[in-house]
């Protein structure tokens, strides 16, 4: 299955949780820890140990996540 068919059902922002960042569903992990701790080198494996109530697939749908939001920025260039 691929992970980002469904990042929508896994991933949430309620502004009354964590001033309204997008989480993993379900819990106060925010989609930005999870990217900081995979920039840094951090494997999946060591998250998932890290925080154990979460699944692969919530690492997956954080990915998947933060790659459409990407996708949809916009770049201006400036004239030479």
């Amino acid at each position: 299955m691929d992970p980002r068919t469904d990042w929508r059902e896994r991933i949430v922002a309620d502004p009354k949780v964590l001033v309204g960042k997008p989480v993993i569903k379900g819990t106060r992990i925010s989609v930005e820890l999870v990217l900081d701790l995979l920039g840094r080198g951090y494997t999946m494996e060591d998250v998932l140990r890290q925080y154990e109530h979460l699944r692969l697939e919530d690492l997956h749908a954080c990915l998947a996540f933060a790659a459409d939001v990407v996708a949809m920025e916009r770049t201006i260039r400036r004239p030479a």
